[in-house]
């Protein structure tokens, strides 16, 4: 089957082999997977993954144990935690020790023609939800996670008006809260604006102006530094980025404006899905190209382009 895969060079592999689906797992056919940076960061070297790519899918089960799951489209939660250590029987199951990560930890992902996916991981999709909605659940549980963190009610800041960025804010917007949009391209921040996001162009910021919460969606290892400048004395940054170098920044604007930290990484797949049926937010802007699988190395490469936003991979 048609694969691509990294172990040191990214290359399309059109003969991988099939999957074998262990017990309690479903084997999955692909209909549209998503580009994320995570994935370009791993044909870096980011966590030394070797495998095949890809964890924003929206695939058709073909084979189950359970015989419900067949034939159904579904997403799932790309973390397939073991179920026993203690932090799975807390609830903690995204911070399994155990745990591998499909596409991104010990787990081949999406970018094939057939994956497999614990089911206890799969989430059913509603037929009202298209699959071009659907290839956002998993990067739009992340972005939702911010409000598990961010508890004051006031305006957030999300900084980096990339394709992350841009889905944080169109999402926290679909939620009900106040955000402004911090960014470099005025035709990116055009489409949270449409959305009815307050948005500013970096170099017109206002060196006062502080935010109490600061989402820190640039991509860059110096957007760090530009988040703890922008965050109000106890406010608090939630930081998305990822990056596959060393990254060096002064931690002490930390300790004098007292600020909190938080990562933030998964979210709820439910909780994504009930979005997309119930929120008037249109995420269809945020797509820029459609590429078969069989040309998923141009993906990847496309996505890292100039003025690209979300670049799917057509399963066929």
């Amino acid at each position: 089957m048609l694969a691509l895969c990294f172990d040191g060079t990214l290359q399309l592999q059109t003969e991988y082999p099939d999957p074998k689906r262990p017990a309690g797992e479903a084997l999955v056919e692909l209909r549209l997977a998503g580009v994320c940076d995570t994935d370009i960061q791993l044909s870096r070297g980011y966590m030394n993954y070797c495998g095949v790519l890809g964890h924003e899918f929206v695939g058709t089960v073909l084979e189950a144990d359970d015989s419900h799951w067949v034939g159904r489209r579904v997403v799932a939660d790309i973390n397939a935690h073991c179920g026993q250590c203690a932090q799975c029987e807390s609830g903690q199951e995204h911070h399994c020790p155990h745990r591998t990560v499909l596409g991104i930890l010990g787990r081949d992902g999406a970018f094939s023609e057939r994956f497999t996916v614990p089911e206890r991981c799969l989430v059913a999709v509603p037929d009202v939800v298209a699959n071009e909605a659907a290839v956002f659940a998993e990067p739009l549980a992340a972005a939702l996670h911010v409000l598990d963190v961010a508890t004051a009610d006031s305006e957030i800041a999300v900084l980096g008006d990339g394709k992350l960025g841009l889905l944080i804010a169109l999402a926290l917007l679909g939620s009900g809260r106040q955000v402004t949009l911090i960014g470099h391209h005025p035709n990116k921040l055009s489409i949270a604006a449409a959305a009815g996001a307050h948005t500013l162009l970096e170099k017109d910021l206002d060196p006062a102006r502080q935010y109490e919460t600061v989402v820190e969606a640039t991509g860059s290892a110096s957007g760090i530094s530009r988040a703890l400048a922008l965050t109000a004395a106890q406010g608090c940054v939630v930081l998305k980025t990822t990056v596959s170098g060393e990254t060096s920044v002064d931690l002490s604007p930390i300790v004098i404006n007292e600020l909190r930290v938080v990562g933030s990484r998964c979210g709820n797949m439910a909780n994504a899905l009930s979005w997309l049926q119930t929120s008037s937010i249109d995420l269809s802007p945020l797509i820029t190209q459609r590429i078969p699988l069989s040309d998923a190395a141009g993906a990847l490469e496309l996505a890292q382009t100039p003025g690209q936003l979300k670049v799917l991979i057509d399963g066929g």
